[in-house]
C-alpha cells in the first residue's frame, strides 16, 4: 500500500506542484510540439523512481510516464474552452485509475479482484446504478411533491442536488462495503446539520418534507444496495 501512496504523491507533486501554469498554457497552445510536455511527463518518471527509492521498479515508473503522456496528449487535443473544466477532471480521475490499475499490477497478489470477472463487473453495475439511473428515479417519484423555488433556491449551483446526491449514495455504499456503518450515520448527520439552516430559514413545510423524502430515499436505496451487494459477493 505504502507504494500505492508514494506514486499518487509523485503524481500531486508533478501535476501540481511541479507544473507551471505557463507550461499548461504552452501544451495547450502547440500541443505535441511543446517541450513542457515531454519534460513534465519526465517529471513524474523522477519523481516516482526517487518516492518508491527501488531501481527495480524502473519499468513500472516507465510505464507510469508513457501512460501519463497519453492521457495529457489526449486531453490538450480532445478540450476545448468550453469543455477544459469537464476534461481536466475526467484527465485526473484517470490519471489515478491508470495508477492503481499499474500499483495492483506490481502488486500481483493484489490483482486477483480485477481477475474475479464477476466481482467486477457486479460492482461496476450496483455503483453506476446508484448514480444517474438513481436520481432518475427519485426525482421521477418525488416530483408530484416537488415545491415552488425560492430566491434562495435560484442562487445555488447548477445541478448541485444532483451531484450531492450521486456522491452521498456512493459513500454510503463504499462505507457499507468497507462495515464502516458509523460512517454512515456520520455522513447522514452532517447533511442534515448543513440541511437544517436552509430549511430554517424557508420555514416552508412542503420543502422540508420534500427535502426528506428525498434524503431518506436516497439513504435508504444505497444502504439496501450495500446489503445486498455485500450477501451478494459470496455467491458469486
Amino acid at each position: 500500500m505504502i507504494i500505492l501512496v508514494k506514486i499518487v504523491l509523485a503524481h500531486l507533486l508533478g501535476d501540481f506542484m511541479l507544473q507551471p501554469d505557463s507550461w499548461v498554457k504552452a501544451k495547450e497552445k502547440v500541443k505535441l510540439r511543446a517541450w513542457q510536455l515531454y519534460i513534465h511527463c519526465f517529471i513524474h518518471f523522477v519523481l516516482v523512481m526517487l518516492l518508491v527509492f527501488d531501481l527495480a521498479f524502473w519499468k513500472w515508473a516507465l510505464l507510469l510516464s508513457i501512460l501519463h503522456f497519453i492521457t495529457d496528449t489526449l486531453k490538450i487535443f480532445l478540450q476545448t474552452n468550453k469543455t477544459k473544466r469537464i476534461y481536466f477532471f475526467a484527465d485526473q480521475i484517470f490519471h489515478l485509475a491508470v495508477i492503481v490499475l499499474v500499483w495492483m499490477l506490481y502488486q500481483k497478489e493484489s490483482f486477483s479482484i480485477i481477475q474475479d470477472k464477476k466481482y467486477f463487473i457486479t460492482l461496476l453495475t450496483f455503483s453506476y446504478a446508484l448514480t444517474q439511473p438513481v436520481s432518475v428515479l427519485i426525482k421521477s417519484f418525488i416530483s408530484q411533491w416537488s415545491p415552488k423555488k425560492t430566491d434562495n433556491e435560484s442562487e445555488s449551483l447548477e445541478r448541485a442536488g444532483n451531484w450531492i446526491g450521486i456522491l452521498e449514495r456512493l459513500f454510503v455504499f463504499a462505507f457499507i462495503l468497507s462495515g464502516q456503518w458509523e460512517a454512515v450515520g456520520f455522513l447522514l448527520a452532517a447533511k442534515s446539520v448543513f440541511r437544517f439552516g436552509d430549511l430554517k430559514e424557508s420555514k416552508d413545510r412542503i420543502l422540508t418534507e420534500y427535502v426528506l423524502i428525498g434524503t431518506l430515499l436516497s439513504f435508504g436505496i444505497a444502504t439496501i444496495a450495500g446489503i445486498i451487494f455485500v450477501n451478494l459477493k459470496f455467491l458469486l
